[in-house]
Formats: C-alpha cells, sequence, structure tokens
C-alpha cells in the first residue's frame, strides 16, 4: 500500500464504456517528496512523510528548512505521514501519481466544508412541523423536547442538538480510479469526495 497527497480541482464527467455519464472529481495529485523516513528503531514506529506543494522560502522557519534540506527539496505546504507504504521509499524520492492504476480502488481523506453554527433541520435532517395545524406558531424548524425533567436536570452528551456543522476529517472508502493522467499530474475518481476546490485530500490505495 501506498499514498500521495492532492489538491482537489473540481468536477467532471466521463462516459463510460456503456454511453452512460459518470460523475467524477478532478484531483491534482502530486508529486511528493519524502521528507522523513521513521523506523522502529529510532522512532518506535515505521511511517514515511511526504510533502506537497510548493511554498516560498521566506515564509518557512529556518527548523523546517533544515528538515527539506536533508531531503534536498524545497519547502512544502502540506506533509502528511503513511503508516502504510512502500518499504523501498528512500529519503529524498518522488512519489508520482502513476502509483494508481486505472480501474483500481482508492480512500480519499479530506476535510468537509465548514457550514458554520447550524440548527437541528440542516444539522440532522430533522422534519420540523411541516403540516402546521392546531396553532404550531413559530415551531417549523425546532428541535422539540430535549430531555427529562428533574431527574437527570440535564441534557445528556451527544444529544442532537443546533451546533457547528462541517469541517470534519472525512474518509471516503473505495472510490473507483476512472482515469489517471501522469503528465498533468492528475487523477479522476468516481463521485464526490469531501472538501471545498482547492483544498487538501490524502490518497491510500
Amino acid at each position: 500500500m501506498s499514498g500521495l497527497i492532492g489538491k482537489k480541482v473540481g468536477m467532471t464527467s466521463l462516459y463510460g464504456a456503456d454511453g452512460k455519464n459518470i460523475p467524477c472529481t478532478v484531483i491534482e495529485a502530486g508529486p511528493c517528496v519524502v521528507t522523513q523516513v521513521r523506523t522502529a528503531e529510532t522512532d518506535g514506529y515505521e511511517a514515511v512523510q511526504i510533502a506537497f506543494d510548493e511554498k516560498k522560502e521566506k515564509s518557512e522557519t529556518k527548523a523546517m528548512m533544515g528538515h527539506f534540506k536533508k531531503a534536498k527539496t524545497t519547502p512544502k505546504r502540506m506533509l502528511v505521514e503513511l503508516k502504510s507504504f512502500n518499504k523501498e521509499h528512500k529519503l529524498g524520492d518522488t512519489i508520482t501519481v502513476d502509483i494508481f492504476q486505472e480501474d483500481s480502488w482508492v480512500d480519499v481523506v479530506g476535510t468537509s466544508k465548514g457550514k458554520g453554527f447550524q440548527g437541528v433541520v440542516k444539522r440532522y435532517n430533522f422534519k420540523g412541523v411541516n403540516d402546521a395545524t392546531h396553532g404550531q406558531h413559530n415551531r417549523l424548524r425546532a428541535p422539540g423536547s430535549l430531555g427529562a425533567s428533574s431527574y437527570p436536570s440535564r441534557v445528556f452528551k451527544g444529544m442532537r442538538m443546533a451546533g457547528r456543522m462541517g469541517g470534519n476529517r472525512v474518509k471516503m472508502l473505495n472510490l473507483r480510479v476512472l482515469k489517471v493522467m501522469p503528465e498533468k499530474n492528475v487523477i479522476l475518481v468516481k463521485g464526490s469526495i469531501p472538501g471545498a476546490k482547492g483544498s487538501y485530500v490524502i490518497l491510500e490505495n
């Protein structure tokens, strides 16, 4: 198994062999540079750190500049550790989108769009009082009863109430790779993935 850091470009569609129009997401995947290789002897676990997306040197700290110079690469914006990786990866290696094959399956990790503070209708799909009869005034999108009375005299944790929605780490499993374009560092996966355009995603196969 291996992985790659990418950036969500947007959505498009392809025509399949049966003539059906298939929606897909365009991801700019890599190239990524191996900036650190962790071993059980020195770190207590095995993993590989990869970096993606160029960054100006003046915007980077001296400590991180030294970290990137060890890998003989320029500063990067996004760094990710992968515990499932190819054991042949060495410090300074470049990983490209070639590690993925068409008609294979990948897992995509991203950060969902933040929706801000939302009510229960939008956040948890509460129905509300659609058929407002018997004087249901101003209760169309209300959450209703929240809990018991004198005991326990509080609202239990996990109760579905209004609050901040979105902005969470989401992992989409088993998305089919429709097309790989190594010359453009682009991969097309079937369906949608979490995050806004331009957000970073992690692809694992």
